[in-house]
């Protein structure tokens, strides 16, 4: 009996305990109630309308509509088809779509993204007090997805700017926005990742979150703990078009620093280095007589650009820029992108094995890059040590594909080559860090290598150059 009594009492001590432990782990939970209540009247609604010609595309050139009778049914039919009005001028429709932003200033300064504005012929900008007044397009930044509206009033509430380099992974986060149209909805999570770069979009460090983000979230305030807005909320990754927990907010930093420049000067300036880079992989890393990958590996330096004024080479590896620690290629756009041009910065490399130090005047970024394009296939050549074919290229070619030297690959096989990423039609521009001149001069650099090293080969493809390495096999 006794015994039973100690059981018991166990058993209802372990209960408490288990109780008393979710109560307490309960309690250390964020709490955003008060964070809601100072932030979300700053948080407004953003409607757009875009007029959309409605009916079938547009003729083809050189075809005009045919006049019928009036009575005749295919002039009915053509108009239905074309959606034309009786004088022959295209009908249009209104497409709506909706948004979130917030204020910064108090006289009418609103953030959100590019995209949610993007072609809008009319913009509306609902508060939380409910009224309704027009946006004006102040400036936008399709880069950065950044875009400045102004609104007519005064007195208005504003948020509390933050910085989002403070933020550290696993902290609790909250967004306020419109998702699918319902206002002020909040939405809290943490922070999954930073630095984060997305395709299209190196410029930006994203933040990535696990917040529940969809359509209409676009453009609202991430907040921290604080209350003070660390980022804008602009992407989400999904398969089906809603949330499925990975969410991408801009660093405050990079939006306000978008939005001042378009407050001045209606435009954003980027800073330009004139590379094409790629992460350092472990193999890479070991060819390039490296303790470890870090850094950004110059695949390509552009002509007249200040990379090769400043005497930056194609397989240096970037480990500094400006004094800030180059982690992988996907630092540096956004470190380069960020400062201040015309300006002497200085430049840590690892050349050879050794670190290198440079300086570097940057320059404005360009609009847009051209790329060249591939030969057509050429005649298959005797298969090298690694495993594939290749063949001189003629200057024509050269001059096609703007490059100086290299070699075609016209054929892989199963082998060091295949494993190591080399493709039918790459470009090979140089070996072990040596210029490839032809197909002669790169046998002669493979059989110099001894077997079991790995050694690092530049590659063209599709216009693009990236390291890949490529491990030499041992004489039969």
């Amino acid at each position: 009996m006794l015994n039973v009594r100690k059981a018991t009492m166990y058993a209802l001590v372990a209960c408490f305990s288990l109780l008393y432990m979710q109560v307490s782990q309960a309690n250390h939970l964020p709490g955003f109630v008060d964070l809601v209540k100072e932030t979300s009247s700053a948080v407004v609604n953003i409607s757009t309308t875009q007029k959309i010609k409605s009916g079938m595309p547009d003729l083809p050139e050189g075809f005009e509509m045919p006049e019928f009778p009036d009575d005749s049914p295919f002039g009915e039919l053509f108009k239905y088809f074309f959606d034309q009005d009786e004088g022959g001028e295209p009908s249009y429709r209104d497409a709506k779509s909706l948004g979130s932003g917030f204020i910064i200033s108090k006289d009418g300064y609103v953030m959100t993204n590019y995209h949610v504005v993007k072609d809008a012929d009319e913009i509306i900008v609902r508060l939380s007090d409910h009224r309704e007044l027009k946006g004006e397009v102040i400036g936008v930044d399709q880069r950065s997805d950044v875009a400045l509206l102004k609104i007519e009033a005064t007195g208005l509430p504003v948020v509390k700017i933050g910085k989002s380099s403070e933020l550290e992974v696993g902290e609790w986060v909250l967004a306020i926005g419109s998702p699918f149209g319902f206002d002020h909805s909040a939405t809290a999570g943490i922070v999954s990742a930073k630095g984060r770069s997305l395709p299209r979009e190196n410029y930006v460090p994203f933040i990535q979150t696990d917040v529940a983000i969809n359509p209409g979230n676009s453009g609202g305030p991430l907040f921290n703990q604080e209350g003070e807005v660390v980022g804008v909320n602009s992407q989400i990754y999904s398969r089906t078009g809603g949330y499925m927990g990975l969410s991408f907010a801009i660093p405050v930093e990079v939006a306000m620093d978008v939005a001042d420049q378009l407050k001045t000067a209606g435009r954003v300036k980027r800073g330009w280095l004139g590379v094409l880079i790629q992460d350092v992989t472990l193999d890479l890393a070991e060819s390039f007589g490296m303790k470890q990958p870090r850094g950004a590996l110059v695949a390509k330096v552009l002509p007249d650009s200040p990379a090769k004024k400043a005497g930056i080479q194609v397989g240096d590896v970037i480990i500094e820029f400006n004094n800030e620690d180059i982690r992988n290629s996907a630092a540096l756009p956004p470190i380069v992108g960020s400062s201040k041009v015309g300006l002497q910065l200085p430049v840590t490399v690892i050349r050879k094995g050794r670190e290198k130090s440079l300086k570097v005047k940057l320059d404005e970024l360009p609009e847009d890059n051209s790329v060249a394009k591939t030969p057509s296939d050429p005649e298959v050549e005797q298969t090298n040590r690694i495993g594939f074919s290749a063949i001189d290229l003629t200057d024509e070619e050269k001059d096609m594909l703007e490059v100086k030297n290299g070699i075609l690959v016209t054929r892989v096989i199963e082998g060091p080559a295949s494993q190591g990423g080399i493709r039918k039609d790459d470009i090979i521009l140089s070996f072990d860090n040596r210029q490839v001149e032809n197909l002669e001069h790169f046998q002669k650099l493979v059989t110099a290598i001894p077997g079991g090293n790995s050694v690092a080969i530049l590659v063209q493809r599709s216009g693009s150059p990236t390291f890949l390495a490529v491990k030499i096999p041992a004489e039969d």
